[in-house]
């Protein structure tokens, strides 16, 4: 037998053997007593495997509910949603949920099977403490020092079908850590880490089952070794899960958060940017409203042109504030800011187009229709910068094109009708990209 102290969790050989004989359990019932007396075999490093249905039921555990199925299913779901601190998913009628021992599984672990028709099952309030008050009581009635191991039965990430895992344990190291050890190619194991309990429980309903009425079961050959660790070690952070949202809860947060993720952004990292993913975005800012069907904002992924827009949008700007009055030193440390457009990883220059606009022979009018597509294209801006946003891009969008438009449209070749609506630089943030918290309505939100 393998000591799983040692460097290998393995042992030579397990045996599973079934404890037969056990009665119906109620509220109360003697659960050790009914074990010595079905399996007075049990030896010094056995592991007794039981599943909580049992523990519930002697643990008090049974809530009543009407026999009619409809009446019957309400109840269910309304304890379900009692025994979780939150609901992870919601598939059909089916709640996955984070219950209070800190497990995410279907319906926060209640079950209606294995009991009366007028009954459903929580899971053991502390199934830790079960076990280890399980273990005790057998040691004291027969003797001998062993583990236990408390079951329920468990649906799996990305896989069919369930399998029994641990959710309570004594007298066991619950989880075997290889970070450290090295395998006989001369590998370093850095991350694997072997859920032991998980094991045993699945291994022992390989003998117990669902229908046979055999709740309890003992794995020999183990020799374990009581680290004073539990199931609750086995029970990952649901912060920490890469699965810690079903899949519509996930949409909706994304769908929350995505306009919160756009921040300016000025520091980006070297990593190139892949240029479909700013087609897309532009593809999806093109989605916004537009006066009248028209399509009025242009895109322009700025490349092969970049040195001579900026270089010709720098002399503008410095003849500019030469005109202001403005000392050569101040000149230069001002146009110097224009070099965060130069040093970006890519950028995008925005324009409108008022093709399609009405003509109308008052001012006011006319006013109201130029304001009409200015606010379009402001539209279609913000929307290129959320989807940037969501393909987990940073950017920033300043207005320098708006103040030399005959100096862009020159230096890119373009239409003199095309307005420039300032420009976006975008590349890989160097700090990731985090959901701001919406501001309060103060004065910016108000009701009449």
């Amino acid at each position: 037998m393998t000591d799983l102290s040692a460097r290998d969790h393995a042992a030579g050989s397990v045996t599973l053997l079934p404890v037969n004989g056990l009665p119906e359990f109620r509220p109360g019932d003697d659960l050790a007593g009914a074990i010595a007396s079905a399996a007075p075999w049990l030896r010094d490093g056995d592991v007794v495997v039981v599943t909580s249905k049992v523990m519930s039921k002697v643990e008090g555990r049974l809530v009543a509910v009407p026999t009619d199925p409809d009446e019957r299913d309400s109840v269910r779901r309304e304890w379900v949603r009692a025994e979780a601190v939150r609901v992870v998913a919601q598939v059909g009628r089916t709640l996955i949920t984070e219950n209070k021992l800190g497990i995410v599984q279907a319906a926060s672990g209640i079950d209606a099977s294995n009991v009366n028709g007028d009954e459903i099952a929580l899971l053991p309030v502390d199934p830790d403490g079960s076990a280890a008050a399980l273990r005790s009581a057998l040691r004291g009635l027969l003797g001998v020092d062993v583990a236990v191991v408390v079951t329920d039965t468990m649906g799996r990430a990305w896989r069919v079908g369930q399998t029994d895992a641990a959710i309570g344990a004594a007298g066991l190291t619950v989880l075997h850590r290889y970070a450290g050890s090295v395998d006989r190619q001369g590998n370093a194991l850095v991350v694997t880490e072997v859920a032991v309990a998980d094991e045993i429980a699945a291994a022992a309903d390989l003998v117990k089952g669902k229908l046979g009425a055999v709740p309890v079961a003992v794995v020999r050959g183990l020799a374990p070794v009581d680290d004073g660790s539990t199931a609750r070690d086995l029970a990952r952070p649901v912060e920490e899960d890469l699965f810690r949202l079903g899949t519509a809860e996930s949409i909706a947060q994304g769908r929350r958060e995505a306009v919160l993720l756009r921040r300016s952004v000025r520091a980006f990292t070297a990593e190139p940017v892949d240029a479909e993913a700013i087609r897309h975005a532009a593809g999806v800012a093109l989605t916004a409203p537009a006066p009248h069907h028209t399509q009025p904002v242009r895109f322009v992924h700025v490349r092969a042109m970049r040195k001579a827009l900026i270089d010709a949008m720098r002399a503008q700007w410095e003849e500019d504030l030469l005109g202001d009055g403005m000392s050569a030193q101040a000149v230069a440390r001002r146009v110097a800011r224009g070099d965060f457009l130069r040093d970006a990883p890519e950028i995008v220059v925005p324009f409108l187009v008022r093709a399609g606009a009405h003509a109308y022979p008052d001012e006011r009018r006319s006013r109201a229709e130029r304001t009409m597509f200015t606010i379009a294209g402001g539209a279609a801006v913000q929307g290129f910068l959320v989807a940037l946003a969501a393909e987990g891009l940073g950017s920033c969008w300043v207005s320098s094109t708006m103040f030399c438009p005959d100096v862009v449209r020159s230096a890119l070749e373009l239409p003199s009708s095309w307005e420039p609506l300032g420009a976006v630089a975008v590349g890989r943030p160097v700090e990731r990209l985090e959901p701001r918290t919406p501001r309060g309505s103060g004065e910016g939100f108000l009701v009449r």
